[in-house]
């Protein structure tokens, strides 16, 4: 009951006794000009359309002179020349607590599921600076994800930030969710952001599935919806994941995507007057992806691991947003399309991914186990040509015999069902076998190293 309460006292205080009021002046494809009202960038404003009797959340992106330059959250249509629009006082703020476990929200906060109205225990802000860099707690600690190849391999640590960088339908989503599903972390959240409608329900019910939706929260903006809507979905699902990171709690936040994040911003920009740079990129884009990015990670009171999925178009690793995250982030998982075309998954390609906390979050032993399974890997890559075409004579090289003789456990070993759950001492007892170094159980501890 107290919640319920605290809804209308929030409503109360958010209340401005003085409006400020403007007027449609002109709607030039994805931006609705008005002269008025009184406001600041990224404030919310509301557009009444008398015609259809409705109203629609619009955000301030541009001022010039006395003109307002607003981007709708839903539906333009109906708006016309003459229509009210009213200022709010205010930028998004984003309802936070408890309430939102289980729920699938919307780019403003509102309930997406039709499971009924959601009472927060607070709001936060969607546009927040990133944690003081001098307060930000160390990473020593490993998280789970549950996925053999990444706790095996590729070990991340808590506050850690990886790039999931892939083609088209090479399994990010899949890799997503097996995550969700099997990782220790305390809460998900988790934004689709420009997904394929269809695919929303597909990773609720299929993917996640309803263990996995108990303890998540998922913030829905499709590819049909405004790209301001699809902006501010990837803010408010980092809001959510720093309101219950600064409760205390280790919190996965998985963001699928940063590509069409920056869609949504190339969209925007060129239609206030951007010039285009990279690849057809404003100068925004690359400004807002640090600042966003950047809001992840530890603090002084818990934590976000985050992963990012990157669509690398044409499979090129070196295309602007690809590059610029990677450069930001704190590590990156590369899924190879020929690994997924053999019926390898998860189709991590271990030659070019690197989780750069892996070595301060493992023990002594596991380290040398995976130099040595790594090392295993590159030599066998090298010589996959020469050794398929019957070319190389066993007993030429014993480290390449090595490599041949243990290629297939290594197989084994970095494959994974998708519904398989993996503990991290089923992991790094597999691991030991693999690669005959004993790893003992002191090195199974969150803190190993």
């Amino acid at each position: 009951m107290e919640n319920f309460f605290d809804k209308y006292i929030h409503s109360i205080e958010r209340i401005e006794p003085i409006k400020y009021t403007g007027s449609v002046i002109g709607v030039k494809g994805l931006m609705i000009e008005s002269k008025g009202p009184r406001s600041v960038i990224g404030e919310i404003c509301t557009i009444h359309i008398p015609s259809i009797q409705s109203s629609v959340l619009a955000e301030v992106v541009g001022l010039e002179d006395s003109s307002v330059r607003l981007m709708a959250y839903g539906e333009t249509k109906g708006i016309e020349v003459g229509c009210e629009v009213v200022a709010s006082g205010h930028v998004l703020e984003v309802p936070v607590g408890l309430s939102l476990l289980g729920r699938v929200i919307d780019a403003t906060g509102k309930p997406y599921d039709g499971k009924g109205e959601i009472f927060p225990e607070a709001y936060y802000p969607a546009l927040a600076s990133p944690p003081n860099p001098m307060e930000r707690k160390p990473i020593d600690k490993r998280i789970v994800t549950g996925v053999r190849a990444i706790d095996g391999i590729l070990t991340v640590g808590k506050g850690q930030r990886l790039g999931i960088f892939a083609g088209s339908g090479v399994g990010k989503s899949t890799l997503l969710s097996m995550i969700a599903r099997n990782t220790n972390a305390d809460i998900n959240v988790i934004g689709l952001i420009g997904e394929r409608g269809r695919e929303v329900m597909d990773f609720i019910k299929r993917d996640l599935g309803e263990e996995g939706l108990k303890r998540s929260v998922l913030v829905v903006a499709t590819s049909d919806q405004p790209s301001i809507s699809r902006l501010r979905a990837a803010y408010v699902t980092t809001a959510i994941a720093e309101y219950f990171r600064d409760q205390g709690k280790d919190v996965m936040l998985m963001f699928d995507s940063v590509t069409r994040f920056a869609h949504a911003q190339r969209e925007i920009g060129l239609a206030t007057g951007e010039p285009p740079a990279q690849r057809g990129y404003p100068p925004s884009v690359f400004d807002m992806l640090p600042k966003l990015l950047e809001r992840t990670g530890t603090n002084d009171k818990g934590s976000i691991t985050a992963f990012y999925t990157v669509l690398v178009d044409g499979d090129d690793m070196d295309e602007p947003i690809a590059d610029k995250v990677r450069g930001t982030l704190d590590g990156h998982i590369v899924l190879q399309r020929s690994l997924a075309a053999r019926q390898h998954y998860p189709a991590i390609d271990m030659l070019t991914s690197i989780s750069r906390l892996s070595k301060r979050v493992s023990g002594t032993c596991t380290k040398k186990a995976v130099q040595r399974v790594r090392r295993w890997i590159s030599v066998y890559s090298e010589q996959e040509e020469m050794i398929n075409a019957g070319v190389y004579q066993k007993g030429s090289s014993p480290e390449i015999d090595e490599a041949i003789d243990h290629h297939q456990a290594v197989e084994e070993f970095l494959c994974q069902e998708e519904n398989c759950h993996i503990t991290i001492e089923d992991t790094l007892k597999s691991l030991s076998e693999l690669s005959g170094i004993e790893i003992p159980e002191a090195e199974y501890s969150e803190s190993p190293a």
